[in-house]
C-alpha cells in the first residue's frame, strides 16, 4: 500500500473509531481490552498517533502510558482524535522514506503510518464491540494488516520486544491463513523463528474465511470459530496464545 492509501486508511478508521465512541459512557468496559475503560482506549489512540509523529520528527521517545492520556471530555474526543491522526500523517508525508527509529530497527518513516493504521483498525473494532456499533475494514487494508503483522512477528528483533514470540519457533509446523478471495499467507515455524510467504498451499492447520474476519481472529477480536478451521487445532491455539498484541 502506498503512503496515500495508508493515510486514507488512518483517517478512515480514526473517524470510524470516533463515531463508534460518540455519546458512549467513558467508564464503559471494553470487552476485548478489559483493563481499559473506554476513555483510556480513546486516549491511547490519540496518544499513540502523537507519539509516533514525534518519533518521525525527532527520534525515539519512551512509550507513553495510556492512563496518562487526556482526550478531554466526550464532546472533544472526535476533534482530538482527528488532530492526532492528521499530525501523524503530516509528519510521515513530510519525511517520505527517510529512515527513522522503530522498535525493530531503523525503517522508513512510512513504517509508523502503516503500524498506526493497523493498530487503529483493531482498536476501532474494540470500540465497535464495546458500543454495539458496526465495524468494517476494506479488503486491501485487511490484507495489508495480515502481512504487516507477519512481517513484525518474523523479524528477529521482535522477540526482544515481545518475548512470547520466541515460543513460535518450531520444527516445520505450518499454518495457512486463506481468505475467501485472493492469495493467502503460508506460515512456517522454524528453529530460527517464523517464516511466511504468500500462497494457498497445504498446511498442518488452515483458517479460512473473509479477510476481515481473519484479521479479527488473529488479533483475538473474534473467536477462532468465526472462521473455518481445519487440521491441527492445537497448532492454531498455540499460535493465538503467543501472538497477543
Amino acid at each position: 500500500m502506498d503512503v496515500t492509501r495508508l493515510a486514507e486508511g488512518l483517517h478512515e478508521h480514526t473517524t470510524g473509531f470516533a463515531k463508534a465512541v460518540a455519546g458512549a459512557d467513558p467508564a464503559a468496559v471494553v470487552p476485548t481490552c478489559p483493563d481499559w475503560p473506554l476513555r483510556v482506549l480513546v486516549g491511547h489512540i490519540g496518544q499513540e498517533h502523537r507519539w509516533a509523529a514525534g518519533i518521525v520528527r525527532s527520534g525515539p521517545a519512551p512509550v507513553p502510558d495510556p492512563f496518562d492520556a487526556d482526550p478531554g471530555g466526550p464532546g472533544e474526543w472526535a476533534d482530538w482524535l482527528r488532530e492526532g491522526a492528521e499530525e501523524l500523517a503530516d509528519a510521515v508525508l513530510a519525511a517520505g522514506e527517510s529512515p527513522v527509529w522503530t522498535f525493530v530497527g531503523t525503517r522508513p518513516a512510512t513504517f509508523w503510518l502503516r503500524r498506526m493504521l493497523h493498530d487503529t483498525t483493531v482498536h476501532h473494532a474494540d470500540a465497535a464491540l464495546a458500543t454495539g456499533t458496526a465495524f468494517t475494514v476494506a479488503p486491501d487494508h485487511a490484507a495489508d494488516a495480515v502481512s504487516e503483522w507477519l512481517e513484525l512477528l518474523s523479524d528477529p528483533a521482535a522477540a526482544a520486544v515481545r518475548p512470547a514470540f520466541a515460543e513460535l519457533r518450531g520444527t516445520g509446523q505450518s499454518l495457512l491463513l486463506r481468505p475467501d478471495t485472493g492469495t493467502g499467507w503460508l506460515i512456517t515455524r522454524t528453529p530460527d523463528g517464523v517464516r511466511w510467504a504468500r500462497g494457498n498451499g497445504t498446511a498442518d492447520a488452515t483458517l479460512a474465511g473473509p479477510v476481515a474476519d481473519l484479521v479479527l481472529v488473529i488479533s483475538r477480536r473474534q473467536p477462532p470459530e468465526s472462521v473455518t478451521i481445519t487440521g491441527d487445532r492445537g497448532l492454531v491455539d498455540h499460535w493465538l496464545a503467543h501472538t497477543a498484541a
